[in-house]
């Protein structure tokens, strides 16, 4: 936390933008496996990793995300890319990953984002689902949800022109299926920054509001 802190500041302190300051934070986050973004990602039921990533810009409203990918080293980098350099909002899946590329970010093998905590964790998961004599839909939230809600990443920053910028990063809920897309790529749920208000990065369960990471 420490390291990604200093990283922000730095740059906001040398007169950088919010934007640069939060991308370039929630990239040290991303890098490290001991948060649900990048490579400490959460698995899937399928024994993948799924990133989700949103940022989004207060001075002119503009905003990005990637839902869905596999091979994408820094999700939140390729959430900028889009905002800035797509006529699009949001890209998912393989689509995204193939932007990612033209756009010259870095990809790397799916094996990459493996952390065995991650795994053990699943399998805890899975094993309370299947103990479950409820419904299948009951069970499937109540053991993800006391196991592994915790670990998004997020930052807001404000620059010295009086910039807000905001983003989030994160892997999803552990044991998701079906290609789930939770709220952090949805720009109002994951993440909003307007200079005209305030900055908020935050998670949840997708439908459920737990709280905000940071504001500024």
């Amino acid at each position: 936390m420490e390291a990604a802190i200093r990283v922000g500041h730095t740059i906001l302190k040398n007169g950088g933008t919010s934007l640069d300051a939060v991308e370039k934070t929630i990239t040290v986050l991303e890098d490290s496996p001991l948060f649900n973004a990048g490579k400490g990602a959460v698995f899937t039921n399928a024994e993948t990793n799924e990133l989700d990533a949103s940022i989004m810009n207060g001075k002119d409203l503009n905003a990005g995300a990637s839902a869905g990918t596999k091979t994408v080293k820094n999700p939140i980098s390729l959430a900028r890319k889009i905002m800035e350099n797509s006529p699009h909002v949001m890209m998912a899946g393989e689509g995204a990953e193939s932007y990612a590329k033209e756009q010259g970010l870095e990809l790397v093998s799916p094996e990459y984002f493996y952390v065995e905590s991650r795994m053990q964790s699943l399998k805890r998961v899975k094993e309370k689902e299947a103990q479950k004599e409820s419904d299948n839909a009951s069970a499937f939230y109540d053991a993800t949800i006391k196991d592994s809600k915790f670990g998004t990443v997020g930052c807001v920053a404000l620059d010295k022109n009086g910039n807000l910028a905001a983003g989030t990063s994160t892997g999803g809920m552990t044991n998701k299926r079906y290609g789930r897309v939770g709220d952090v790529p949805i720009i109002g749920a994951g993440n909003y920054a307007n200079n005209a208000t305030c900055a908020v990065s935050r998670y949840g369960m997708g439908r459920v509001f737990y709280s905000c990471n940071s504001s500024p």
